[in-house]
Protein backbone atom coordinates (compact mmCIF):
# COMPACT_ATOMS: atom_id res chain seq x y z
CA UNK A 1 0.00 0.00 0.00
CA UNK A 2 1.47 3.07 -0.76
CA UNK A 3 2.58 5.61 1.62
CA UNK A 4 1.28 9.08 1.24
CA UNK A 5 3.85 11.80 3.25
CA UNK A 6 1.79 13.47 6.49
CA UNK A 7 2.26 16.57 5.05
CA UNK A 8 0.19 15.75 2.36
CA UNK A 9 -3.14 17.00 3.18
CA UNK A 10 -5.21 15.96 -0.26
CA UNK A 11 -5.36 13.08 -2.22
CA UNK A 12 -5.75 12.35 -5.97
CA UNK A 13 -8.62 10.00 -7.03
CA UNK A 14 -5.76 7.79 -7.80
CA UNK A 15 -4.04 7.86 -4.50
CA UNK A 16 -7.31 7.74 -2.68
CA UNK A 17 -8.42 4.93 -4.66
CA UNK A 18 -4.37 2.90 -3.93
CA UNK A 19 -5.02 3.69 0.08
CA UNK A 20 -8.80 2.44 0.52
CA UNK A 21 -8.63 -0.57 -2.39
CA UNK A 22 -11.79 1.43 -3.73
CA UNK A 23 -11.84 1.30 -7.46
CA UNK A 24 -11.78 5.08 -9.01
CA UNK A 25 -14.98 4.03 -10.54
CA UNK A 26 -16.60 3.26 -7.26
CA UNK A 27 -15.46 6.48 -5.28
CA UNK A 28 -16.75 8.72 -8.13
CA UNK A 29 -20.10 6.72 -7.98
CA UNK A 30 -19.36 7.69 -3.81
CA UNK A 31 -19.15 11.36 -4.83
CA UNK A 32 -22.26 11.25 -6.99
CA UNK A 33 -24.69 9.80 -4.01
CA UNK A 34 -22.99 12.41 -1.77
CA UNK A 35 -21.50 10.03 0.44
CA UNK A 36 -17.98 11.29 -0.47
CA UNK A 37 -16.75 14.89 -1.64
CA UNK A 38 -13.83 16.53 -2.68
CA UNK A 39 -12.98 19.86 -4.77
CA UNK A 40 -11.83 20.51 -7.93
CA UNK A 41 -8.19 22.30 -8.68
CA UNK A 42 -8.29 25.02 -11.52
CA UNK A 43 -7.49 21.80 -14.16
CA UNK A 44 -10.70 20.16 -12.82
CA UNK A 45 -8.94 17.16 -11.15
CA UNK A 46 -10.38 15.58 -7.90
CA UNK A 47 -8.63 16.36 -4.59
CA UNK A 48 -9.80 15.02 -1.11
CA UNK A 49 -9.45 15.63 2.11
CA UNK A 50 -7.76 12.96 3.88
CA UNK A 51 -10.39 12.15 6.01
CA UNK A 52 -12.06 10.82 3.28
CA UNK A 53 -10.22 7.37 3.70
CA UNK A 54 -12.22 6.76 6.76
CA UNK A 55 -15.31 7.79 5.30
CA UNK A 56 -14.60 5.02 2.49
CA UNK A 57 -14.16 2.76 4.95
CA UNK A 58 -17.35 3.35 6.68
CA UNK A 59 -18.82 3.24 3.37
CA UNK A 60 -17.56 -0.30 2.66
CA UNK A 61 -18.21 -1.72 5.95
CA UNK A 62 -21.66 -0.32 5.72
CA UNK A 63 -22.35 -2.17 2.47
CA UNK A 64 -20.78 -5.54 3.70
CA UNK A 65 -23.60 -5.55 6.34
CA UNK A 66 -26.52 -4.41 3.91
CA UNK A 67 -26.71 -1.36 5.02
CA UNK A 68 -28.60 1.05 1.40
CA UNK A 69 -26.57 3.97 0.35
CA UNK A 70 -29.52 6.36 1.60
CA UNK A 71 -28.25 5.61 5.03
CA UNK A 72 -24.83 5.70 4.76
CA UNK A 73 -25.30 9.08 3.22
CA UNK A 74 -27.72 10.22 5.95
CA UNK A 75 -24.99 8.57 8.61
CA UNK A 76 -22.11 10.53 6.89
CA UNK A 77 -24.36 13.55 6.96
CA UNK A 78 -24.31 13.60 10.37
CA UNK A 79 -20.32 13.73 10.93
CA UNK A 80 -18.80 17.42 11.63
CA UNK A 81 -17.76 19.11 7.86
CA UNK A 82 -14.49 20.75 8.47
CA UNK A 83 -12.43 18.29 10.74
CA UNK A 84 -11.85 14.78 11.05
CA UNK A 85 -14.25 12.85 12.99
CA UNK A 86 -13.35 11.78 16.28
CA UNK A 87 -13.81 8.89 17.95
CA UNK A 88 -16.83 10.42 20.14
CA UNK A 89 -18.08 11.45 16.40
CA UNK A 90 -18.30 7.70 15.09
CA UNK A 91 -19.27 6.43 18.47
CA UNK A 92 -22.38 8.49 18.29
CA UNK A 93 -23.01 7.49 14.66
CA UNK A 94 -22.83 3.51 15.40
CA UNK A 95 -25.48 4.43 18.17
CA UNK A 96 -27.62 5.23 15.87
CA UNK A 97 -27.74 2.13 13.98
CA UNK A 98 -27.06 -0.28 16.73
CA UNK A 99 -31.29 -0.79 16.64
CA UNK A 100 -31.27 -1.46 12.90
CA UNK A 101 -28.29 -3.79 12.80
CA UNK A 102 -29.68 -5.69 15.91
CA UNK A 103 -33.01 -6.69 13.47
CA UNK A 104 -30.95 -7.32 10.85
CA UNK A 105 -29.06 -10.17 12.74
CA UNK A 106 -32.40 -11.14 14.14
CA UNK A 107 -33.95 -11.38 10.21
CA UNK A 108 -30.56 -13.01 8.92
CA UNK A 109 -30.64 -15.70 12.05
CA UNK A 110 -34.86 -16.56 11.12
CA UNK A 111 -33.65 -16.63 7.97
CA UNK A 112 -30.75 -19.04 8.30
CA UNK A 113 -33.21 -21.21 10.88
CA UNK A 114 -36.07 -21.63 8.79
CA UNK A 115 -34.46 -21.17 5.37
CA UNK A 116 -34.94 -25.24 4.70
CA UNK A 117 -38.06 -25.34 5.34
CA UNK A 118 -39.34 -22.62 3.05
CA UNK A 119 -37.45 -23.75 -0.03
CA UNK A 120 -40.15 -24.33 -2.32
CA UNK A 121 -42.94 -23.62 -0.52
CA UNK A 122 -44.54 -21.01 -3.02
CA UNK A 123 -47.48 -20.60 -0.31
CA UNK A 124 -46.50 -17.78 1.59
CA UNK A 125 -50.20 -18.18 3.64
CA UNK A 126 -48.95 -20.92 5.23
CA UNK A 127 -48.80 -20.67 9.67
CA UNK A 128 -45.12 -22.29 9.63
CA UNK A 129 -43.89 -19.90 7.41
CA UNK A 130 -41.67 -17.65 9.33
CA UNK A 131 -39.94 -15.83 7.12
CA UNK A 132 -42.57 -14.19 4.73
CA UNK A 133 -45.41 -14.54 6.52
CA UNK A 134 -44.81 -14.38 10.20
CA UNK A 135 -47.93 -15.64 12.55
CA UNK A 136 -50.11 -16.39 9.36
CA UNK A 137 -51.01 -12.60 9.18
CA UNK A 138 -51.47 -12.84 5.09
CA UNK A 139 -53.12 -16.10 5.34
CA UNK A 140 -56.09 -14.69 7.41
CA UNK A 141 -57.36 -12.66 4.49
CA UNK A 142 -56.03 -13.85 1.05
CA UNK A 143 -54.70 -17.47 -0.17
CA UNK A 144 -51.77 -18.21 -2.49
CA UNK A 145 -48.89 -16.46 -2.58
CA UNK A 146 -49.23 -12.53 -1.89
CA UNK A 147 -46.88 -10.68 -0.21
CA UNK A 148 -49.21 -7.62 0.05
CA UNK A 149 -53.29 -7.80 -0.90
CA UNK A 150 -54.03 -6.67 -4.45
CA UNK A 151 -54.92 -2.86 -4.92
CA UNK A 152 -58.62 -2.09 -3.87
CA UNK A 153 -59.04 -5.77 -2.60
CA UNK A 154 -58.03 -5.19 1.14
Amino acid sequence: MPQIPAKVQELTVGQLAARSGVAVSALHFYESKGLITSRRTPGNQRRYTRDTLRRVAFVRASQRVGMPLTAIRDALGALPDGRTPTREDWARLSELWRAELDDRIRRLERLRDHLTDCIGCGCLSMRTCALSNPDDTIGAGLTGSRLAPEPGKG
